[in-house]
Formats: structure tokens, C-alpha cells, sequence
């Protein structure tokens, strides 16, 4: 809950120039500070840790792991942790991952700037927000009977598929996630049999699709 300074704010996204457009856009908002920037998972956890900011605006997509994995690593830490999720992609898995993950709300970063600020102010009052565009993808997946492939994996498979799609080896994906390299083998078996995808060009579509990289 913010006090009476105004709503502080960690802004993560690996891409400095993005960083320093919205943070003109929220520092332009009466009562909004942006104490903390991060560029990765890890600096976001670090940095959520030396300075609990009131609300966490992280992207999903970054290098090394993603912003799942931070979202999932700060509400261990702070079960109460406002994450508000602003990303390229707005797909109904990802966004379903990011709040089986722990996040307290998603909006694209095709919304309008009043969107995220509106966002902002909902999560920290512990309401749950969505830009137009992702409700109604939300909506329209409700409806759907059907499963997708992706909503057979878990987060964590969801991550193990995100990071191989990237292109990184068995090896990283290990020391990104702190796993060992036989368990990240043994998700990569699994993400294989759940989707019925018998080799890495497939998972790497799939990924695409899904919007859970950028290739």
C-alpha cells in the first residue's frame, strides 16, 4: 500500500531507451516516484529486495530469465507484491502464465499511456487490471472449449520452452533458472510429450506463436 510520498515504482524492461520513455510518462503522474530500474530478472529481484517498491512494472520478455521468473521469485520473497506485467505481447497463454506466476495485472504496451497508469493505481488498491485489448483476449478464450497446447504446460515448463525458443543452451537455461542440467532435460522431455511435438523447430514455433518470444 502506498503512502503518503506517492506510489513508488521498479521499472524493469531490458531495454534502456523503453525504461527512460515510461519513466517520463509515470514521473509525470502526480504521486508516482520511480525509485529503482532493473534490466533482468535477477536485478529485479535485487532491486525489489534493497528498495520494496509499492508496485513492480516488469516486462516479460528479457534476456537470460524472463520476467516470469521474476515475478515468481519476488512473490516468494512478498506474498503481498503488487507485479504489473506491461509487455509487447498480450496472448491469452502468456497472459495466463503471468497470473499463474504471481501477477497482480497486464497490459500492453500498445495501450495508451493512461492505461498504465490507471493499471498502476488499481494493483497497488490490490484490484486485479487489464488493458482493454488483453480483457478481451481473455474473454474470447473463456468461450473457447477447446485447450491449447500451452495450457498443458506448467509456469515452469512454460519458462524451460521460452528460454529454449531463445535459443539457449541446456546449460544456460540451468544457471539462469538454478536448476540442474538434468532437470531442465528432463522439462525439455516433458514440454515435448505435453505439446505432442516431437522436435525443436516445432517447440520453437509454438513459442512464436504464443507470443512467449521474439524472433
Amino acid at each position: 500500500m502506498a503512502d503518503s510520498s506517492g506510489i513508488s515504482i521498479l521499472l524493469v524492461d531490458d531495454h534502456p531507451v523503453v525504461r527512460q520513455g515510461y519513466r517520463r510518462v509515470l514521473e509525470s503522474q502526480e504521486g508516482f516516484r520511480v525509485i529503482a530500474e532493473a534490466d533482468s530478472a535477477a536485478a529485479a529481484y535485487a532491486a525489489f529486495k534493497a528498495h520494496a517498491p509499492d508496485v513492480v512494472v516488469l516486462d516479460i520478455s528479457m534476456k537470460g530469465a524472463s520476467g516470469l521468473e521474476a515475478i515468481r521469485n519476488i512473490r516468494a520473497r512478498d506474498a503481498r507484491a503488487c507485479i504489473l506485467v506491461f509487455s509487447m505481447h498480450g496472448e491469452a497463454p502468456l497472459v495466463k502464465a503471468a497470473f499463474a506466476a504471481g501477477a497482480s495485472g497486464f497490459v500492453t504496451k500498445s495501450s495508451e499511456p493512461a492505461a498504465l497508469v490507471r493499471a498502476i493505481r488499481m494493483v497497488v488498491r490490490g484490484e486485479r487490471a487489464l488493458s482493454d485489448d488483453v480483457a478481451h483476449v481473455l474473454a474470447a478464450d473463456s468461450l473457447d472449449p477447446q485447450q491449447t497446447v500451452l495450457d498443458r504446460l506448467g509456469e515452469r515448463e512454460i519458462e524451460i520452452l521460452r528460454q529454449l525458443a531463445s535459443g539457449l543452451t541446456t546449460e544456460q537455461i540451468a544457471e539462469n533458472l538454478h536448476l540442474s542440467v538434468k532437470t531442465v532435460q528432463n522439462y525439455h522431455y516433458l514440454v515435448k510429450a505435453k505439446t505432442g511435438l516431437q522436435t525443436d523447430a516445432q517447440l520453437v514455433r509454438l513459442a512464436v506463436t504464443s507470443g512467449l518470444t521474439d524472433l
